[in-house]
């Protein structure tokens, strides 16, 4: 969420990677921080430590990275905003027994971010962020209008359809976090990513606050709650005009490449895709299950967006230390913490069903998702160079939404059938596999732990 062996800067006292059986040639950054002669962009480098300087981010990234934060935020929150209200809009116009189907604009949603995030990448490459950051915008204006349309028409097909159009928006939101390293000077790449990350504490209080103020303000129930998507996005739109984002460069398209294959079957970027799959599948496969399973448990259709902000919370809050803490920690740490994290929210849903229990799951299960994707985000831009960062990204964000597609289309039907309890032991068991991934990585690898 930093592209390329970070430089040195003068006045530093720690160094940030260390090379590492790598075959790529070193090459400076696309800030202009140059990389030391040992540094490499194949994947071998490790992430350790924070270069220390005397000085703070440049006034013009900071105010760079502010924005997109705000972009971050204003995406996240319609993304919140559905993910609390989609479900419980199906309720509405479905019959009883397509119930366990009612997650299906959000898996839908999910399966447009698979399909999206190769086209918005390479598009990037092309015409720039910019142009493609406002491209997701309007589309995500598009697919809130048809989920509004849909849920007036009484129609579930266009509502689905409209959770595919918004997946485009929120391919495009994905990479926010990969465009942050391109603002800021490359010893602050992990605070940059964390500082956007962070834009998601606005989201969790706007989104959240959104769904409970919206369904009723006119019929049908939550249309005016997709009509508010709309106009989140809009903003973003605006929004994303004031970024000053770097021009697109010939070597950024045209430099060396190696074929894709090689790229991903590099252990550390295996790892961190891995890391990152499980994060955001084990986190969507609980959240988009935690609406329903509220209302199923008894409790007031109500709490839903409250839990929501309390799991967002704990999402995006940490966000405003997780860099520092990477940095001062090490990724694997980190990592292992978020893990440690997952499986304490697991534990306590198992223990009850009140109001409390769903809010501090939840709430354990976002800090556990910020610390183990922000850790293997931030491993997996090590493994690549600048001129094969759009495919390396791209392919990232594929796996892991076509991990998040099954998940949030298996919370609904896991939960219909099984209860609330057997979907927490299946999230316990994916949290596990990421154990052991990151567990046997870092035995083989015990320098860059």
């Amino acid at each position: 969420m930093a592209e390329a062996a970070i430089g040195v800067m003068s006045g530093s006292t720690n160094t940030v990677f260390a090379g590492m059986n790598g075959t790529a040639p070193a090459m400076g950054d696309q800030n202009g921080c140059p990389a030391r002669g040992r540094d490499r962009l194949d994947g071998s480098i490790k992430v350790e430590e924070t270069v220390v300087t005397s000085g703070g981010m440049p006034r013009r990234a900071m105010r760079n990275i502010a924005l997109l934060a705000m972009c971050q935020a204003l995406t996240q929150s319609s993304n919140t905003l559905m993910n609390a209200s989609s479900a419980l809009a199906v309720l509405t116009i479905v019959s009883p027994d397509m119930r366990m189907w009612a997650n299906l604009p959000i898996t839908m949603q999910h399966f447009g971010v698979m399909l999206s995030v190769f086209p918005a990448s390479l598009l990037m490459m092309r015409r720039g962020r910019k142009f493609g950051f406002r491209s997701g915008s309007a589309m995500g204006m598009v697919g809130a209008s048809f989920a509004a349309i849909g849920l007036g028409l009484g129609s579930f097909p266009v509502m689905c359809v409209g959770g595919l159009f918004l997946g485009y928006a929120i391919a495009n939101m994905q990479l926010y976090r990969f465009a942050a390293v391109e603002l800021a000077p490359g010893h602050f790449r992990a605070q940059a990513i964390s500082y956007v990350t962070a834009g998601g504490v606005l989201a969790g209080i706007v989104g959240p606050g959104l769904a409970r103020f919206t369904p009723d303000l006119w019929l049908p129930t939550f249309q005016a709650t997709f009509c508010a998507v709309i106009g989140v996005h809009a903003i973003a739109f605006v929004v994303l005009s004031f970024i000053e984002f770097p021009a697109v460069k010939a070597e950024d398209s045209t430099g060396p490449q190696r074929p894709l294959l090689e790229i991903v079957t590099q252990p550390a970027y295996m790892v961190a895709c891995a890391g990152a799959i499980i994060a955001f599948g084990v986190m969507s496969f609980v959240m988009a299950a935690s609406p329903l399973a509220i209302v199923m448990c008894g409790l007031s259709k109500t709490e839903a967006p409250v839990t929501i902000f309390v799991h967002v919370m704990g999402m995006f809050v940490p966000a405003f230390f997780t860099g520092q803490l990477i940095a001062r920690h090490g990724v694997f740490k980190m990592t292992m913490t978020g893990i440690a994290l997952l499986v304490a929210g697991v534990a306590v849903a198992l223990t009850g069903v009140t109001e409390w229990h769903f809010r501090i799951a939840l709430c354990l299960n976002g800090v556990g998702w910020n610390f183990l994707f922000v850790g293997a985000t931030t491993l997996l831009t090590t493994t690549y160079r600048p001129a094969e960062r759009g495919k390396a990204q791209a392919f990232n964000d594929f796996m892991v939404f076509g991990a998040t597609t099954t998940a949030s289309l298996m919370a609904s039907v896991v939960l219909e059938l099984k209860g609330w309890a057997a979907l927490n032991y299946v999230a316990l068991g994916l949290v596990f596999v990421a154990f052991l991934v990151i567990g046997l990585f870092q035995l083989r690898h015990p320098s860059r732990a």
